[in-house]
């Protein structure tokens, strides 16, 4: 299928979107600041630029948008029908890459949790808050 929208109209949507600072970041960001969690964010030096690098916790942050890193089981993670062999390849590019950045920052010790876009929306910050300060085994569901 045929992309929907001219070349010059995709450029300039494409262009409208942030790599960082988005909504989803700033309202976890905000959350934690009130939880007087203290951290810093976009680390260059850390492999990723994690969102959100807490050193006393030794812990960083990935806040991922549900579409761009492919949430599994999201109904927002998935490829669009349009322009399907451009997405395929961009997208697992990005699964990839962050496969390997979470693999380097553990082998540094770091521990790394991933926000997703959909579970922000859903409230499960609290949870997220508990998770850096009391660290608890790998569990299913929620912030990882």
């Amino acid at each position: 299928m045929a992309d929907t929208v001219s070349p010059q109209v995709r450029s300039r949507m494409m262009s409208r979107i942030r790599s960082k600072d988005t909504s989803p970041e700033m309202s976890v960001r905000s959350f934690l600041h009130r939880q007087g969690l203290r951290f810093r964010k976009n680390d260059k030096k850390l492999p990723g630029r994690p969102d959100v690098v807490l050193p006393k916790y030794h812990t960083v942050l990935f806040i991922h948008g549900c579409f761009w890193h492919q949430h599994p089981g999201c109904r927002e993670g998935r490829i669009p029908d349009s322009n399907r062999e451009y997405w395929e390849p961009k997208l697992r590019r990005t699964v990839d890459r962050d496969k390997e950045n979470r693999r380097t920052l553990e082998s540094q010790g770091w521990r790394v949790l991933t926000a997703w876009e959909c579970e922000i929306e859903k409230g499960l910050l609290l949870d997220l808050a508990q998770q850096i300060v009391n660290p608890e085994p790998a569990r299913t569901g929620g912030a990882r």
